[in-house]
């Protein structure tokens, strides 16, 4: 609960099985949604990148970027939002990984796993096109000397039959144009190694062709 001025002191919580964290947020900071007193995105954005881990973190940066709800200016603010505080120094590294071309939690996690195995992405959401500039497809993430992209598979945008014979015609389109194309879901990006190892492999395989 963050609230400005004096109502950050009188509020209470009866149940004791709740913990409450109460901070004091000048008025300009709050505003009402919907009739309920809620932290402006920034200042949200804030609180949260100082309690959360790394992937959870820039996730979140990720999609308030996408989604228009903070601009790169606002981004530049934060580091002086939360000088001194518990959380600072880390959350001021997770905001140098931001990148609003991400469209999900999976493509930055996804991301994030290529950053940390040492073969990031040269490229975010990169279309790709043949000699008459028809576009072939969009991939999440791009090696392109390597003519390699790799795509994150969210469960609710892949899983429909409409959505998985439409991957399929345009996975057919991209590997017929010399492309090669990686598939990753939620599960792979819960092991560390995988989908590094598996870009590696990938990368290595183009370097010999």
């Amino acid at each position: 609960m963050a609230l400005p001025g004096r109502a950050a002191r009188l509020a209470r919580v009866s149940d004791p099985a709740i913990m409450l964290h109460q901070l004091e947020h000048p008025p300009h900071a709050v505003l009402r949604v919907n009739g309920i007193a809620a932290t402006t995105s920034r200042v949200t954005v804030a609180e949260i990148i100082l309690r959360e881990r790394r992937y959870a973190a820039v996730s979140v940066l990720d999609s308030a970027l996408n989604q228009g709800l903070l601009t790169a200016e606002c981004l530049a603010t934060i580091p002086v939002l939360i000088r001194g505080r518990r959380g600072a120094v880390a959350a001021r590294g997770y905001l140098t990984e931001a990148d609003g071309r991400a469209q999900s939690p999976l493509e930055t996690r996804a991301r994030l796993r290529c950053v940390d195995g040492r073969v990031p992405p040269d490229a975010l959401q990169l279309e790709i096109r043949d000699d008459d500039g028809y576009l072939l497809g969009i991939g999440d993430l791009g090696w392109r000397g390597a003519r390699l992209i790799a795509e994150a598979d969210g469960r609710d945008a892949h899983a429909s039959p409409a959505a998985v014979f439409a991957d399929r015609r345009r996975q057919n389109r991209l590997v017929n144009a010399g492309w090669t194309v990686l598939r990753f879901t939620w599960s792979d990006t819960l092991q560390p190694d995988y989908i590094p190892q598996t870009v590696r492999q990938a990368l290595a395989a183009a370097r010999s062709r």
